[in-house]
């Protein structure tokens, strides 16, 4: 992910507010901003396709085309061939667009109206059709165009957002171009960084049209993007008289008959994420495994319906889930540690036994960080899949309700006022989303490499190391998937993206922890 990206991410609604206030409080024109976006578009352009030569531009109506018939005139101006194909009557352009209209015609650029038996071939294509004020499917002349911007070979270039992409959910509003390259204004679209958003943008690049810092103060962000900067001071470099017992006790519960792998793997990952004790409750076959691989990890085992008894004090937090599974040895494991006062990551079957059982949540006082992708939450939340992946934010929002609405009693916190158990909920998938209940964040890092066994369980151990030293949950969720993710894309530069396995992420991870601690 470019790296120069800003971290704060907003809504359609949002952006139209900054750009309001730039034009009428900080008194920049709107063609001037207008102008500012056709050159940032000019200039990704010319250094991705340096050799382009031919430039078509599709433009539709309002400031997308605006900025769409801007772009012709540069390329014009800079020597290209240049074609526009307008999907709007220019009599029915006003405002800024239509003294971009003029400006591009008055440049002596040929502008004709989209017909579909036109052909769209040219070294570049720029989609300047539609912007983020798309309400509803895409329809008409719009669709057609879309789908055959789609079919072609020549790559597409979208002026701040693919046409039909929703700049909130990054769901397609009935089809969507597929871009090549991306190049967004003012603020960054919070739709562009999750859910389908990255396959339909491409390369993402961001220009803030020199709007001056002020605007960006004024209209408040709905989510931020995380990034490493934003960890200094989270975690602290060790004393030199410190001892294990300063880095907290992890118990990790899971690997149940047949899936031995999973909780090995979290438990490898605690250990080399800083937790100064990792303890892990297990089925008797797999503790040999588990002395093998860890031998730095204590492990113990648990038979038929037997509890965790003491083995839940004096731990800072407990990881539940990876290869628990669903029968009655799992349930009563999730029962007990449930009822145990530290926090708790759930993942995986530890989620699934939740779905099935959800007054276990009942009462619960303590911390909790929920790791499911989107079929655990479907199964959490009732909604269904594709609901989930159409609006992630949304679908977070309400299944962290329906968890809130479960713990029942409040309790009263430090200063005697009341509030539940803290709740962050951690959504996998491209974008990562993790929400407290107030705030949102997200992780634009990571890889479809990672779309493989153990990525999760991996992720877990990550987390439960990084809250038995200290941190809160949304921060321990927050630092553990940005180092998670950012792994992944070091060793898949080196190696590639297919064959990735969870277990290289380790190391990785551990090298980048000590790097952010310094």
């Amino acid at each position: 992910m470019n790296k120069s990206l800003p971290e704060s991410l907003y809504t359609a609604d949002q952006v139209r507010q900054l750009d309001h206030v730039a034009i009428h409080r900080e008194g920049i024109p709107g063609f001037e901003l207008m102008n500012r976006a056709a050159r940032a578009v000019m200039a990704a352009v010319s250094r991705r396709w340096p050799q382009a030569s031919t430039l078509l531009v599709l433009c539709g109506a309002g400031n997308n085309g605006g900025d769409g018939y801007l772009v012709a005139k540069l390329a014009q101006e800079k020597g290209l061939r240049v074609s526009v194909l307008s999907l709007k009557d220019p009599a029915q352009l006003s405002g800024d667009a239509l003294i971009a209209w003029h400006a591009c015609t008055e440049a002596g650029v040929v502008i004709r109206p989209y017909d579909s038996k036109q052909s769209l071939c040219a070294d570049v294509v720029v989609d300047a059709m539609l912007g983020t004020g798309l309400n509803g499917h895409i329809r008409g002349d719009y669709e057609e165009a879309v789908k055959r911007l789609n079919h072609l070979e020549s790559p597409v270039c979208a002026v701040d957002i693919p046409s039909g992409l929703c700049a909130d959910t990054g769901a397609p509003l009935g089809c969507a171009v597929k871009a090549v390259l991306t190049v967004s204004f003012i603020g960054l679209k919070q739709g562009l960084m999750t859910g389908q958003g990255p396959e339909y943008c491409g390369e993402l690049v961001f220009n803030n049209l020199r709007v001056p810092d002020s605007v960006y103060q004024s209209v408040a962000s709905g989510c931020l993007r995380i990034t490493p900067g934003q960890f200094q001071g989270w975690l602290s470099p060790r004393s030199r008289v410190a001892h294990k017992g300063d880095f907290g006790h992890v118990l990790l519960i899971g690997g149940n008959k047949r899936m031995p792998g999973a909780i090995i793997m979290a438990a490898e990952t605690a250990i080399h994420c800083g937790a100064g004790r990792v303890t892990v409750v297990t089925r008797k076959r797999h503790l040999t495994a588990l002395a093998v691989r860890c031998p730095e990890v204590m492990g113990t085992s648990i038979k038929g319906r037997s509890g965790l008894g003491s083995l839940t004090e004096g731990k800072n937090v407990i990881v539940i889930g990876p290869g628990l599974g669903r029968d009655d040895w799992g349930l009563k494991l999730l029962k007990d540690a449930l009822a145990a006062e530290c926090p708790i990551v759930l993942d995986a079957d530890a989620l699934n036994l939740l779905s099935d059982h959800p007054q276990l949540l009942n009462g619960r006082k303590s911390s909790m960080i929920f790791t499911p992708h989107p079929g655990e939450l479907a199964r959490l939340s009732g909604l269904d899949v594709p609901t989930i992946q159409k609006n992630r934010f949304a679908a977070l929002a309400d299944c962290h309700g329906q968890l809130g609405a479960l713990l029942g009693e409040k309790r009263v916190g430090e200063r005697g006022t009341d509030r539940q158990a803290d709740i962050a909920l951690l959504l996998k998938g491209a974008g990562t989303l993790i929400f407290d209940g107030q705030n949102t964040a997200l992780c634009s890092e990571g890889n479809p490499g990672m779309a493989v066994a153990g990525m999760g369980d991996v992720l877990s151990g990550v987390i439960g190391a990084l809250l038995a030293q200290g941190l809160e949950p949304f921060k321990a969720a927050q630092m553990a998937t940005w180092l998670h993710a950012s792994a992944a894309d070091e060793v898949v530069a080196g190696q590639g993206e297919t064959g990735l396995r969870a277990t290289e992420l380790i190391p990785v991870i551990r090298q980048r922890l000590n790097f952010i601690i310094g």
